[in-house]
């Protein structure tokens, strides 16, 4: 089993990071973070290995760690770092892989770079992660049509809160993309009660496990 997904969102702070821990814990998959972007209130690393209960041997080091909260680009500008795309080549690892974006698709990495833009250099199949929550079906429709532009393989849509039946059905029918499942709202957000969410909600079979 050497699946390869990138987890992006529909904007920032939507549960992206918590969605990404929950498939690295089930695929006992490793996690990457190719660009992080603010580390005074801990990293996405740091939280997938927290709350997935993934072992820090599966946590590759993060290839560009910057110490702003912000768009990659304003960060790396602001502290004097140049990220390159001939930088962030997909490591290799030994069984699946799950690669996590920062913020929506559209976030720049660099001044001439998008993540969507390099999702589609990888292509490798993108989960999309949206909440349930009121402008979801713009945000969502949104980003499946600018990957889509791209030719980015999409392998399906997550969402995050509670359940939203018309919404959710929405997009998937517009944007013509599966329904993976939805994670409720986690007030424990620990490696136990996360797993058993994600067993609850999701089937492992569609990430191929």
């Amino acid at each position: 089993m050497n699946q390869k997904f990138v987890i992006t969102g529909t904007d920032t702070d939507i549960g992206k990071t918590i969605f990404a821990a929950a498939l690295t814990a089930a695929l006992e998959a490793s996690y990457w973070k190719p660009v992080q972007a603010g580390i005074a209130d801990g990293t996405d690393s740091e939280t997938v290995a927290r709350i997935g209960g993934v072992d820090p041997s599966r946590i590759l080091p993060d290839r560009y760690r910057l110490e702003i909260p912000a768009s990659p680009h304003y960060s790396a500008a602001q502290e004097g770092v140049t990220i390159r795309l001939e930088d962030l080549d997909i490591p290799q690892v030994d069984g699946p892989l799950i690669i996590e974006g920062a913020g929506g698709a559209l976030v720049p990495v660099n001044p001439e770079l998008l993540f969507a833009d390099l999702f589609a250099h990888w292509s490798l199949p993108v989960i999309i992660v949206a909440s349930t929550s009121l402008g979801t079906i713009n945000h969502s429709l949104l980003t499946i049509e600018a990957l889509r532009c791209r030719n980015v393989p999409i392998h399906g849509i997550a969402f995050i809160g509670d359940e939203n039946v018309d919404s959710e059905q929405t997009i998937c029918r517009i944007g013509a993309v599966p329904h993976l499942g939805r994670l409720p709202i986690i007030d424990d957000l620990a490696p136990e009660p996360l797993r058993d969410a994600f067993n609850a909600h999701f089937n492992r079979a569609d990430f191929g496990a």
